[in-house]
């Protein structure tokens, strides 16, 4: 498996920054956080995005996927949100990531709807996704944070480049264990965002290993199913500004994720 790191844990960084971390401390890739408050989104230039293709290229790194917000089980009009995943495509497109993230969103609809809302929006991208050689991933987040929520969507959208990506928190704190989870998301899975927290009351962020969410069990998993994508880190540093700094902690995650692949071989 290829261990990734998120931008969401070093607010603000810079493209040249952000390279030579994931260089410096042994990380094959990042996962860019795509939100104007940071160095890459949907309003970057085409200058930028070629500038950021380039420095990674000359770090040896690669661009695992931008982190959207576009959430696609939201109430309202089609139109805005369409257009927002389009143009979420195309950054990843241009910046040679495979995957790009969504969230749904739904905030109070009625399941159904939302489920149907969120499918229509990402059947009309796929074609789009596909023409891009990109994959848009729905991520196990607010009101659909389980594998069962996700894949309610995702099995009627019924389109390769629209996936899952599963955080290992939002499916815990919905009750749901591994297995429960891999066994349906596994057709539609495109990469794993790992984290560490305290508690179910308290979710800032701490060292990989310090915590209580089931890293070894799902690690182990994946190996012993043969999966062999991206694990991604995501420190949620931005919304927890009192936690310690990621840089200093890099070197550590990585190798405890290491070690729990080898532990699970």
């Amino acid at each position: 498996m290829k261990i990734a790191f998120s931008t969401l844990g070093v607010p603000g960084i810079s493209v040249p920054d952000a390279a030579r971390l994931a260089a410096e401390h042994g990380y094959h890739g990042v996962e860019l956080r795509a939100h104007p408050e940071e160095a890459l989104h949907a309003g970057s230039t085409a200058e930028e995005r070629a500038s950021a293709v380039e420095e990674f290229k000359a770090a040896g790194v690669e661009i695992l996927g931008v982190a959207g917000y576009a959430k696609v089980a939201a109430a309202g009009d089609d139109a805005p949100v369409e257009a927002e995943l389009r143009e979420l495509v195309a950054l990843a497109r241009d910046l040679g990531a495979p995957y790009v993230r969504v969230f749904p969103g739904a905030d109070g609809a009625p399941r159904e709807e939302a489920d149907a809302t969120a499918a229509r929006r990402l059947g009309a991208v796929a074609p789009v996704a596909a023409d891009s050689g990109v994959r848009v991933l729905l991520e196990t987040h607010d009101s659909h944070r389980t594998g069962a929520d996700a894949a309610r969507v995702l099995g009627p959208v019924g389109h390769r480049n629209v996936g899952a990506l599963w955080d290992v928190m939002h499916t815990w704190l919905g009750g749901e264990d591994p297995e429960s989870t891999y066994a349906v998301l596994s057709p539609h899975l495109g990469y794993v965002q790992v984290k560490d927290i305290a508690s179910a009351d308290d979710i800032a962020p701490v060292p990989l290993g310090a915590g209580v969410l089931p890293l070894a069990e799902t690690l182990e998993l994946l190996s012993r199913e043969g999966w062999d994508g991206w694990l991604c880190w995501e420190y949620e540093k931005r919304w927890h500004p009192d936690a310690p700094a990621l840089p200093a902690l890099l070197t550590a995650g990585r190798e405890h994720l290491l070690r729990l692949l080898t532990e699970s071989a």
